[in-house]
């Protein structure tokens, strides 16, 4: 546990995902999505929307290869994310 300038104890909270996903869409932030299953493989974008499964619409989105070809532009695209196959 840290503490704070005069002995008092600074409590850290937990932030839900949903709740990170939605500040990044409100900042516009950039953001970079690693996948589960092609690892040489990321997408990066700024979010421009999301539902509760936590689906991912980027714009500017781009695709980064770790291998060949580094980037290649996408545009607009929709991510689906399923949880569910676990």
């Amino acid at each position: 546990m840290a503490y704070g300038g005069q002995g008092q104890k600074v409590q850290k909270v937990m932030v839900q995902p949903i709740n990170l996903i939605f500040r990044y869409l409100q900042n516009r932030s950039r953001i970079q999505v690693w996948l589960y299953e092609q690892v040489k493989m990321r997408l990066e974008g700024c979010i421009t929307g999301f539902d509760e499964y936590m689906n991912l619409v980027p714009d500017d989105a781009e695709e980064i290869h770790s291998k060949p070809k580094p980037r290649k532009q996408l545009g607009m695209s929709v991510c689906l994310c399923n949880p569910s196959d676990a």
